[in-house]
């Protein structure tokens, strides 16, 4: 019986997609490097340094780690700045709804995000104190398709992977919730992923899956 449910963040619960797009493509254009939004989406999911390792594909030079690591801390830099334009009206109503009612039904609820700027974005779009408990890209060594957030989440929360879901828009993150032991729901990109257990167009249809917690 599921207990808990994680979320991920971006592209689940609220869309930062723009702000990494400019905030890659300003990098990429200061370095002379095609970027593009279909590079882009291969980013889904996947941790700042693996990314940066993506767009550096089509450099026509080697860099090294110390090259890198200046550019992805300035590429974290301009999307902090971006992250600026973040509000709770960029959270959809019915899912904020959703959400509370989910909590309503007797559900644990947790974010497994990759991203080091989870708590930023969490307290920008309202929802800074709502979770029963965050995991982040601040608390783990291995992103996804690692499990490892996930598990630190079902830990948080006290329960077994086997007593959680996990809602994901990204294939590497399905990945990462079926390696863990969870039920994967799939949403947005991951909708059409062959390994999710369950497909929703949006967050109102874990209503339609998630009955009310019967009380022991």
């Amino acid at each position: 019986m599921i207990k808990g449910i994680v979320f991920d963040l971006d592209g689940v619960i609220v869309s930062t997609d723009r702000f990494h797009y400019e905030a890659w493509k300003a990098i990429a254009d200061q370095e002379g490097i095609y970027f593009d939004e279909k590079i882009n989406d291969r980013l889904r999911g996947v941790s700042r340094m693996a990314s940066l390792d993506i767009i550096l594909e089509r450099a026509s030079r080697q860099y090294d780690e110390e090259e890198k690591l200046a550019l992805a801390t300035k590429k974290n830099e301009i999307y902090r700045g971006l992250l600026s334009r973040l509000s709770p009206s960029d959270v959809e109503e019915a899912d904020r709804e959703a959400l509370e009612e989910l909590r309503s039904r007797g559900y644990k609820l947790a974010v497994g995000s990759s991203s080091k700027n989870t708590p930023l974005i969490l307290e920008k779009i309202g929802l800074g104190s709502f979770f029963d408990a965050v995991a982040d890209g601040n608390q783990i060594t291995h992103s996804k398709p690692n499990p490892e957030v996930f598990l630190l989440a079902a830990k948080l929360i006290d329960i077994d992977p086997s007593e959680g879901a996990v809602v994901e828009d990204a294939e590497a993150g399905i990945d990462a919730a079926k390696a863990g032991g969870f039920l994967a729901v799939g949403i947005g990109g991951a909708a059409s992923y062959y390994r999710a257990d369950r497909k929703i167009a949006s967050l109102v249809d874990l209503l339609s899956i998630f009955k009310p917690i019967e009380k022991e």
